[in-house]
């Protein structure tokens, strides 16, 4: 039988104690004192952009309501949806870029900061992100050695999701390294469902499952050589990480025919759907949300996931994406402001609500609304090694479009994983006519 939810959930993770920036004094709006001292900003206004809209827009605005309150400041958010670069292009182009924006993109950041439009954190900002956040989070945010960034929303993109009905009838059980995931998707193939399903239609979902095997057999070091290409895509640690992939997709008994013309979203159907055929589904925190739009699956009853699982004994890792605030204008408000969301306070506001998964390791972790959101969570700041999604790290010629580059080449590998020394070759090709 498969092993308990309450058993998975004490896996190893970090301490979540908190003891983060915890200034004591009076608050400077007279509003709710939540032991951050900021200062008194009454009569002052700050522009706050993001992608956020709808739901996540409100939760965030009552983080923001929170500031108000601690500093009698007043605080405006403006989604950008996904024009980031273009709408603050704009706004700094015509003198008037908000106070702080949040952003998805790394590499945003890296320009911006680069193009001296971003304000470094002041030292108290910074001390409460070093307090709060794990090195590889604070690399993040960090441009030719300074620091920029807070980030305050994480995804997580190490997560395998299975059909624990279909587990318990094959009498799978949840695994703890490659090897066992291997030998688990065979037990289920021979109880009569496929092991796992993929859908590979389009190739990201194929370089998700390399940049995760990559980030465990070559590490964290190399991973960032590689997505800055520093090292070619012939280097021997991408042919570690194809031949461990080629244990699965050269095995055609463990995975469910016709992944090369299957979407991602009928992958996730093919596994939670009224008509179950395969047993489990690997992609990230997200297809939480594909179970409850299917409707015929509940997440945290018979919809779980495990850690991707580990290869080579290596220590936990995970790869995923998440919005960072950045800061434009130089005043002490908006130093404020940032010092603020690098608390575990601020965070704590949004997270009861579902759909935040923080970054911070401090956070309680006791108010997420649910098991799965916490252990999505735990696993995210619990991880020793934390990388941004490779693919979305790249030029876009090279990472990010259908039809070409990694995602064409990956889909090539499924359908042949024989030709290791080919795939390096045709990846290494198409980065160097990329980058």
């Amino acid at each position: 039988m498969r092993k308990s939810l309450q058993h998975r959930l004490l896996l190893p993770v970090a301490s979540l104690g908190v003891v983060g920036l915890v200034l004591t004094g009076c608050t400077g709006g007279g509003g709710t004192d939540t032991g951050n001292d900021l200062g008194d900003f009454s009569g002052e206004t700050l522009e706050v952009s993001g992608a956020w809209s709808g739901a996540e827009q409100e939760n965030f605005e009552a983080v923001l309501a929170q500031f108000e309150e601690d500093t009698g400041a007043t605080v405006n958010y403006t989604s950008f949806g996904d024009q980031a670069a273009t709408t603050l292009g704009t706004q700094i182009e015509g003198g008037s870029p908000p106070n702080v924006a949040l952003l998805a993109q790394p590499a945003l950041l890296q320009s911006l900061a680069r193009d001296g439009n971003l304000i470094p954190l002041s030292d108290n900002a910074r001390a409460a992100v070093e307090d709060n956040y794990s090195e590889s989070w604070i690399d993040l945010g960090t441009v030719d050695g300074e620091l920029y960034g807070v980030w305050f929303k994480g995804s997580n993109k190490s997560t395998v999701w299975y059909n624990a009905d279909l587990y318990d009838q094959a009498g799978a059980e949840v695994p703890d390294n490659w090897d066992s995931f291997l030998e688990q998707l065979q037990v289920i193939s021979d109880s009569g469902f496929a092991g796992i399903s993929i859908g590979a239609d389009v190739g990201w979902p194929l370089t998700d499952w390399f940049e995760n095997v990559y980030l465990r057999t070559a590490g964290g070091d190399m991973y960032d050589q590689l997505t800055n290409h520093e090292i070619p895509w012939t280097d021997p640690s991408v042919a570690e990480a194809l031949e461990v992939l080629a244990e699965l997709f050269g095995n055609q008994a463990l995975y469910q025919e016709g992944a090369v013309q299957r979407t991602f979203d009928d992958s996730v159907t093919q596994v939670f759907g009224a008509d179950p055929q395969a047993a489990t589904v690997y992609e990230g925190d997200f297809v939480a949300g594909n179970i409850a739009d299917d409707g015929n699956s509940v997440v945290g009853e018979n919809a779980l996931f495990y850690d991707f699982p580990a290869v080579n004994d290596s220590e936990p890792a995970v790869v995923g994406g998440g919005d960072v605030a950045v800061a434009l204008v130089d005043d002490e408000v908006t130093d404020a402001l940032m010092q603020f969301l690098a608390t575990p306070e601020a965070a704590e506001i949004w997270v009861p609500n579902g759909g935040l998964t923080s970054p911070n390791s401090n956070v309680d972790t006791s108010l997420y609304p649910d098991d799965i959101s916490r252990q999505i969570a735990e696993a995210l700041t619990g991880a020793e090694t934390f990388r941004f999604d490779m693919s979305d790290l790249t030029p876009s010629a090279f990472g990010g479009t259908p039809g070409q580059g990694f995602w064409q080449i990956m889909i090539s590998f499924l359908q042949d994983p024989s030709d290791i020394p080919g795939t390096q070759q045709a990846l290494e090709d198409a980065a160097v006519a990329a980058y």
